[in-house]
């Protein structure tokens, strides 16, 4: 992994085009970031599907086409559906399954076009076949969601997952590929159990886990915050940040928060000044975002 800044399409171009679709992963792929992300979670007969949760009925209409195939809390999980049921469901701009709202109103308009789930095979065909046609060499950063979860289903979505990996000529840390995970005990698992020498980054959601940066560096390469980790607050007009992206530079880790959105700022004035605050000010070595072009073109510049 060499030294300049990276950007990860988050769910593809997913400000653009309903997330994890093909059509989002070839407008991203366009929009030349570094890397497309893929979240995967495995359907009934054990194909990774890109999708970012083990629910479908936020992102699909499953609801009218399986009424029957809720469980008891009234949810549809992706792992109740072979990939032939999958392929019959359309696929549309995130929404709260209770209240129908899109989450993002300005994105792309909720039920129209003609999207379909596909499978973590056929997105590695659609990347590579446009690295052999242009030229270019994007890489995938997929991420396994909820291994827990798909054990408790008697699943191994790590194992399922390295193997297809694998197959594809990412074996690694040279292959372009960067996996990732929350779950620490199941990314440790890969590193030591599952033997991957796959460039491993090491998710982050909760402020306590700060605490575990020495022990993730033992088996991972990376780590990805929520950007909030890193920064401590404005005074006097300038941004103060906590220890770390440094705590972590110094155990040899790479940090690539997530996520950078433009229609949703937090704290910053600007989506330029989020972005000159955490790569420049903060240092993060690259970051995940679903607007690929505005940070492609923020970081040319630079």
């Amino acid at each position: 992994m060499n030294s300049r800044k990276i950007v990860i399409a988050h769910r593809g171009a997913s400000a653009y085009l309903p997330e994890h679709t093909m059509e989002a992963k070839a407008m991203a792929y366009a929009m030349n970031p570094d890397y497309i992300e893929q979240d995967l979670v495995l359907s009934k007969d054990n194909v990774p599907v890109v999708i970012h949760d083990i629910y479908l009925d936020d992102v699909t209409n499953v609801t009218e086409v399986f009424p029957d195939k809720k469980r008891k809390d009234n949810r549809y999980y992706v792992i109740d559906f072979t990939f032939d049921e999958l392929q019959l469901l359309q696929v549309t701009e995130r929404f709260n399954p209770k209240t129908g709202k899109q989450f993002y109103p300005t994105r792309f308009p909720k039920n129209k076009g003609n999207f379909k789930l596909h499978s973590f095979e056929q997105e590695i065909e659609l990347i590579q076949g446009l690295n052999y046609s242009t030229g270019k060499n994007i890489g995938i950063y997929p991420e396994i969601k909820n291994p827990e979860f798909h054990y408790e289903n008697g699943k191994d979505i790590a194992k399922i997952t390295l193997d297809i990996l694998s197959d594809y000529g990412y074996k690694t840390k040279n292959d372009n590929c960067i996996f990732q995970c929350f779950d620490a005990k199941e990314l440790e698992r890969v590193r030591t159990e599952l033997k991957s020498d796959l460039f491993l980054v090491q998710l982050m959601e909760f402020p306590e886990e700060t605490k575990k940066l020495q022990h993730f560096a033992t088996y991972a390469d990376g780590i990805g915050p929520w950007y909030k980790q890193i920064i401590d607050k404005k005074e006097n007009g300038k941004w103060l940040f906590t220890s770390f992206v440094s705590d972590a530079h110094k155990l040899g880790l790479k940090v690539h928060p997530y996520t950078f959105r433009a229609d949703q700022l937090g704290e910053f004035s600007s989506f330029n000044e989020m972005l000159q605050v955490l790569f420049f000010e903060a240092n993060i070595d690259g970051g995940f975002t679903d607007f690929p072009d505005k940070i492609v073109e923020f970081l040319a510049k630079k």
